[in-house]
């Protein structure tokens, strides 16, 4: 139930591996379905499945009410789903974004790292002045270990399912220079000299921006890509924002192959394809 608080829609084999990759989907189903018929939880059917039907899970407004108070889901706000149309309109980019959480997470326990359910938040919300908001469709945290050495690594996850323009697309990359520079003011005060951007209240280093891209041909992602670079390329604030902080995108489908560790991210400013702590 916690791990459905945190990631909104999961489905069977999903939640499996997350919390149990070394277990059964029977242990997963049972406890599932005991969960349903006590009221907490329910699933939405996946378009197109057959007799082995695909199950999408989620939390019912009382499975809300039972994990809000959580210490893990501390500040989160609770995400109840009334009915089974609202679960199917959320459900194929609330699972894609699960898809890009789990393939940093197999490739944190292969290699050794740290990177858990409870390290990838979904739909995390800034301000960046003028009533406007950023919303980040995850914000990741992920550790590398070697040795004795801890690298503590964050990034602003975008899944993109080419469901918009690659122009639409490229915005994201400013409104996440405007968070880069926004400086919150508090009522009534005059402007500080020494006032500090408002990502410092949350992050000790502002972090990396990673597009995960799926949906299309590899031509189409790769041209996505392009506009992505143009973008980082051409418009002022978002070329400030990249010579600071770590930009680049990579296709879902190489992340699941091949894992994000792998040469498989292009770098928005320009470069060979490279793993993502190396951007």
């Amino acid at each position: 139930m916690t791990a459905l608080a945190q990631h909104r829609i999961a489905t069977t084999g999903q939640l499996r591996r997350m919390l149990r990759p070394d277990g059964t989907r029977q242990l997963v189903s049972r406890a599932l379905n005991k969960l349903r018929c006590d009221g907490f939880v329910d699933y939405t059917v996946l378009p197109g499945s057959d007799r082995s039907a695909t199950h999408a899970w989620y939390l019912t407004p009382d499975g809300a009410r039972l994990t809000r108070d959580l210490p893990v889901l501390r500040g989160r706000p609770p995400y109840p789903i009334t009915s089974t149309t609202a679960a199917s309109l959320k459900t194929a980019h609330t699972l894609t974004v699960v898809r890009a959480h789990l393939a940093f997470a197999a490739d944190a326990r292969r290699l050794g790292h740290e990177h858990g359910p409870w390290d990838w938040t979904p739909e995390v919300s800034h301000s960046i002045g003028e009533g406007e908001r950023v919303v980040a469709d995850a914000v990741m945290y992920y550790t590398v270990i070697k040795g004795e050495q801890r690298r503590k690594l964050r990034a602003f996850v975008e899944v993109d399912r080419a469901t918009m323009s690659g122009e639409r697309l490229a915005v994201k990359l400013i409104e996440y220079a405007r968070l880069h520079q926004y400086e919150a003011q508090p009522v009534g005060r005059r402007r500080s000299a020494t006032a500090e951007p408002g990502w410092m209240r949350w992050y000790p280093v502002f972090p990396r921006v990673l597009f995960v891209l799926t949906g299309a041909s590899r031509t189409r992602l790769e041209g996505r890509i392009s506009d992505l670079q143009a973008m980082a390329a051409q418009h002022p604030l978002v070329t400030t924002l990249a010579r600071e902080v770590a930009l680049g995108a990579a296709v879902l489908e190489d992340l699941e192959q091949h894992g994000p560790a792998q040469n498989v991210w292009t770098p928005l400013t320009g470069g060979t394809p490279r793993p993502w702590t190396d951007l």
